[in-house]
């Protein structure tokens, strides 16, 4: 469970701009965000494709940096710190699920798991790392490669993965964007029953405004500005 208090603020950012050079002068990709999402929080970040969620969330993630602003993950402002110093409060904050998976085909899906706990310095993290594909149920795939599992069963190992980290926060960009509708509800359900279980904080992108019901909170992304939306 999560060791934060439901009020205390996790996840915030502070005028946060990207520019990209254009033909015309500079195109605004994000647009001064203001934002702040509290421990436990589930939110979904909704929009057009093309207004910037993806970018946002990216920067939250510490993935990509912005032009300029501030982004601070449980108060440590990842824009003044170099990438090595990034990857370590990503390693430790945060636990990413992408639209494409993003598994490693050379390793199995136990191994693919023991990533996320080997970074931490996890003990014994091949028990674990079963665990948690135990969970997700897929105890009797442990030992298959990506390309011998199929959409739906990569994702709930990218799940597992994402969990196994026991990060505070979890981010999720178009978790299931490549699944068809019946796969896609169960891979959500079994996202959000561990985040609830897990006490997690979850911010998503998804355009199925189904899943962003489900989630507490929905903003929404329109040319690069970020508004309180009802989906």
């Amino acid at each position: 469970m999560s060791e934060y208090s439901p009020g205390h603020t996790l996840i915030e950012t502070q005028q946060l701009k990207q520019e990209v050079p254009g033909r015309e002068g500079p195109l605004v990709i994000l647009g001064g965000i203001d934002l702040q999402i509290s421990a436990g929080e589930t939110v979904a970040i909704v929009g057009a494709s093309g207004s910037g969620k993806t970018t946002l969330l990216g920067m939250l993630a510490g993935l990509d940096t912005p032009s300029s602003g501030a982004v601070l993950i449980d108060g440590l402002d990842l824009t003044t710190m170099n990438e090595e110093r990034r990857a370590l409060v990503r390693g430790e904050k945060v636990g990413f699920v992408f639209q494409n998976f993003q598994l490693l085909p050379s390793l199995t899906a136990v191994e693919n798991v023991m990533l996320s706990l080997e970074v931490r310095g996890e003990a014994d993290a091949r028990t674990k790392a079963l665990s948690w594909l135990g969970r997700v149920g897929l105890n009797d795939r442990a030992s298959h490669y990506p390309q011998q599992l199929s959409g739906g069963e990569q994702q709930r190992v990218a799940v597992a993965r994402a969990f196994a980290s026991q990060a505070p926060i979890l981010f999720a960009d178009e978790p299931t964007g490549n699944l068809d509708t019946e796969t896609g509800r169960k891979v959500a359900d079994l996202l959000f029953e561990l985040n609830e279980a897990e006490g997690t904080t979850l911010v998503l992108v998804t355009h199925d405004d189904r899943l962003a019901q489900r989630c507490r909170r929905q903003l929404r992304m329109e040319a690069g500005r970020l508004n309180e939306a009802s989906v």
